[in-house]
């Protein structure tokens, strides 16, 4: 749509093919609902969130970035509010609104839509485009245009339309396309840990990948147990590491530091405070001041200390075993969820294929790549869609230019 959108508001002609039964199907669900815009944060903090590559998007981004879909939003009538972490929502906290915001625009700079139509292949003639084919209701149809921009996302969420076909239609024109993988998604642990918290919501934490024994990756924040492992922000965007770490056939580990705030000798001096203080007690009231109800039990299963024991009559040692699991506690990873559970998706057309400063193919001339289709991704926070917003305007403006 904003491809479309802008090159229409440029002069051009603009067919927008449409395979589903409507536009921005995928953007409904984003935000859980919600539609996290984009994220405020200023270029040079948003690029570390850009994954393998962000300096290709630096032309995209000052051409267009957070604070121009926003104000691009605002034109249609619709507000936004700024959130923790710098994230970018519509006031109404409803997806919905932004579809229908750039629905207007798009409508509004003369783009046709037509749905439940294919993309099959984009047609080539001396080196350069010259038409497309599709398909609608079992018949095929060719179209002749200048341009082509193909923003067909990549293969998260597959009921949403993206499962991707864009892939197979460039490698037929040459492009190189590298391993793609869900990212942005939940991951499987083993054992009956996570199903027996299946619901703890974990707030404050650190959770770090082990890979073959040594610290390869962590982040700090929220996390949650479900009854196959783990997910939560922190573990998203955890999750791109892992899955290629998996991909690889390495052994992974989730260890997660439940009180990050206080190193060991800071957590040992607590807990022997607290069990002095609440020596005539039982041991399990002790562990309410340090963790979730619905945590005490498998804890103290994993120590190996009765609940019923008194505070006073806790040892050393074993003291040491609850400070130890506390800073420290272990998940084997075992896998991750398939690409419907997948919010975006890593990998795809190779970024040394594509001209930053146009989004056109350096292999195919008149063919420009937008969104999701590239070898682009990011963390969870708005990043991914302004990746869309900007290379997609940067598309649209740029045919035109051309």
């Amino acid at each position: 749509m904003i491809a479309a959108g802008r090159a229409g508001e440029l002069g051009a002609k603009v067919l927008l093919i449409e395979k589903m039964e409507r536009v921005g199907r995928k953007l409904l669900i984003t935000g859980k609902g919600r539609c996290n815009i984009t994220n405020d944060a200023p270029m040079s903090e948003f690029l570390k969130h850009v994954h393998p590559n962000s300096r290709v998007l630096k032309h995209a981004f000052n051409t267009f970035f957070n604070k121009d879909i926003v104000s691009l939003l605002s034109s249609q009538g619709l507000e936004t509010v700024t959130e923790r972490g710098e994230r970018v929502f519509p006031v109404s906290d409803k997806s919905a609104d932004v579809v229908n915001a750039l629905m207007k625009w798009t409508s509004g700079n003369n783009v046709e839509i037509s749905y439940h139509e294919k993309l099959e292949e984009i047609l080539i003639e001396n080196g350069s485009i010259s038409g497309i084919l599709t398909s609608k209701e079992g018949k095929n149809k060719t179209y002749s245009c200048g341009s082509v921009i193909l923003c067909t996302g990549g293969n998260s969420y597959p009921a949403t339309g993206s499962s991707g076909e864009g892939y197979k239609i460039v490698k037929k024109l040459g492009h190189t396309v590298s391993p793609v993988l869900p990212a942005l998604v939940p991951i499987e642990t083993e054992g009956s840990i996570a199903p027996e918290l299946q619901g703890l919501s974990l707030k404050n934490v650190n959770a770090s990948i082990w890979i073959d024994g040594r610290k390869y990756k962590d982040d700090f924040g929220e996390m949650l147990f479900t009854h196959f492992g783990v997910s939560g922000p922190i573990i998203l965007t955890l999750s791109r590491f892992i899955v290629q770490e998996l991909n690889n056939k390495k052994s992974l580990e989730l260890s997660i530091d439940l009180k990050p705030a206080l190193d060991d000798q800071q957590l040992d001096s607590r807990l022997l405070r607290d069990l002095s203080e609440h020596g005539k007690k039982q041991v399990e009231n002790a562990f309410k001041l340090w963790l979730p109800s619905k945590l005490i039990p498998v804890f103290m299963k994993l120590i190996g200390i009765e609940g019923t024991k008194l505070c006073h009559q806790i040892s050393a040692i074993e003291r040491k075993k609850i400070r130890l699991l506390l800073k420290d506690f272990r998940l084997k990873i075992t896998g991750h969820r398939s690409f419907k559970e997948a919010i975006i998706t890593s990998g795809g057309i190779n970024t040394d294929e594509i001209d930053f400063k146009t989004m056109q193919s350096k292999l195919v001339k008149k063919l420009y790549i937008a969104g999701e289709v590239i070898d682009l991704d990011a963390d969870t926070g708005g990043y991914n869609l302004q990746i869309a917003w900007s290379t997609g305007f940067l598309a649209g403006e740029s045919c035109m230019k051309e």
